[in-house]
């Protein structure tokens, strides 16, 4: 499943991207609000469950490509593993996209996919209560800070609500 953005496409995870996905979360600092630093071992296994998201739920996350280098450049979609409160779409880019406005051209069209193509009525970004950055991307898409929750064994997080099909 493929879509694209005007800058983007959004496609599915390949083995080539595992250099990129192991090198993200081997970073303490990248990785600290994604879920924690991982080994190659474990950020591999991460790398599957994300992948077999979309197998077992029909949906998922993509891999973010950049058009004008074909470089996969980060990671953004949709996420409800089990024990998941609430659908989520959540996004990491690599340090060198940052700045670009990537990460709300992929959000802005992640959400469109769920509401049109799911039939989500509702969506949620949920955000450590100390990543500004991406605080930032889910208020320029028009998500606002709705509560803040115990996120399982992830501590606090910020629920940013997304608005509703046909307000956005």
């Amino acid at each position: 499943m493929e879509i694209e953005t005007e800058r983007l496409l959004l496609r599915y995870l390949r083995q080539d991207d595992f250099e990129i996905y192991a090198d993200y979360y081997a970073n303490p600092e990248t990785a600290r609000f994604v879920g924690g630093q991982k080994d190659r071992a474990s950020a591999w296994r991460h790398m599957a469950a994300v992948a077999g998201h979309w197998l077992l739920k029909g949906f998922g996350q993509w891999a973010v490509e950049e058009k004008s280098s074909g470089k996969m450049i980060g990671l953004i979609g949709l996420w409800e593993p089990e024990g998941w409160p609430e659908l989520e779409v959540g996004y990491w880019l690599v340090n060198a996209a940052h700045g670009k406005g990537y990460a709300t051209e992929a959000t802005e069209r992640a959400r469109k996919y769920a509401y049109e193509e799911l039939g989500a009525t509702t969506l949620v970004s949920y955000i450590d209560p100390a990543n500004e950055p991406s605080k930032r991307v889910a208020e320029r898409v028009g998500a606002r800070l709705d509560e803040t929750i115990e996120l399982l064994d992830l501590g606090p997080h910020c629920v940013y609500r997304h608005p509703s099909p046909g307000l956005s």
